[in-house]
């Protein structure tokens, strides 16, 4: 019989990629989303959707019944726009207050589901500079990690219900054509291009395509719960990443984009986009889990070759 699966924040970077993957393995999806007509025409291969507010539980919460899991993607966008006090309040609040409703949600339901796998983000340590990173690492006292911490917290009151809860604390995601390969395609085709920050600090990353297989992973390990680093095993400094960059490109890697500009435009977030975090996946090596890649030159050859950028 096949499993049963609720998602929201489908219709972003990793939510649409994943929605593809379930459905190639013949998982039963059913995605919420405050955008149905958007979210129909962007997951044409979905067949069920439910209208989510997620500060509107009774509309929804009959909809948990019987599911094997619920994964929670939702959330305002980090790099939307420039920090401020208004958007801040969005971010925390889209985050803490949806995973509480759902969780809540869930106590009256019979048939609960056995797991929830909610999105974190490895800005839950803060800038820890040379220091090695795993699940059992602090958390650090800045905004972004203290939303990780209170939102995970929300998470795990999943298990005072007998329920498996994962929070999967995200490093940096490489897609093509999206997200951070973006932002720094422009600079360098112009030949502005380099490390952001002062380039010595540690940048986790992951390729979307082992993210969504980190998903897939946890859905069927069901003795993997509580926190786990989803990144690469091999962190590298942003000075190589840039270079390994530029080198792809065939563009020079000169231009260091000073914290300070940094900040002009994207306010308080030039704090964490400029941490230095050397994040390992420790749970998932463990558990064995195979990353297709480890390296950061091939995974940046094969997202600028889907791009056409190679």
């Amino acid at each position: 019989m096949a499993k049963k699966i609720i998602i929201t924040g489908a219709t972003g970077l990793i939510g649409k990629r994943l929605c593809n993957a379930l459905v190639k393995m013949e998982y039963e999806i059913t995605v919420f989303t405050g955008h149905i007509v958007k979210a129909k025409n962007e997951l044409p291969e979905v067949k069920r959707f439910v209208e989510w507010n997620y500060k509107k539980p009774e509309q929804w919460s009959s909809e948990l019944k019987g599911k094997n899991a619920v994964i929670h993607l939702a959330g305002a966008n980090l790099a939307g726009r420039r920090w401020n006090r208004k958007y801040k309040k969005n971010i925390a609040e889209s985050r803490i207050l949806s995973t509480k409703n759902i969780i809540s949600a869930m106590k009256e339901i019979d048939e609960k589901p056995d797991s929830v796998i909610c999105a974190s983000a490895v800005g839950y340590y803060g800038d820890k500079h040379e220091e090695l990173l795993t699940e059992r690492s602090p958390a650090s006292d800045d905004f972004l990690a203290e939303l990780c911490s209170k939102w995970e917290f929300e998470a795990s009151k999943a298990e005072n219900l007998g329920l498996r809860w994962i929070s999967l604390r995200q490093a940096p995601v490489l897609c093509q054509n999206e997200g951070m390969i973006r932002e720094m395609m422009l600079p360098f085709k112009l030949f502005l291009g380099g490390p952001i920050g002062s380039g010595a600090q540690w940048l986790p990353w992951i390729h979307i395509d082992d993210l969504v297989n980190i998903y897939l992973f946890l859905l069927e390990n069901q003795n993997i719960k509580g926190a786990v680093n989803a990144s690469s095993p091999n962190p590298v400094r942003m000075n190589e990443f840039a270079d390994d960059f530029g080198k792809i490109i065939k563009r020079p890697s000169y231009f260091k984009i000073p914290k300070l500009l940094i900040r002009i435009v994207k306010g308080e977030l030039a704090d964490s986009l400029t941490a230095s975090q050397k994040v390992i996946p420790a749970k998932l090596l463990e558990a064995g889990f195979n990353f297709k890649f480890k390296a950061i030159e091939p995974a940046l050859k094969d997202l600028l070759k889907k791009s056409g950028r190679e």
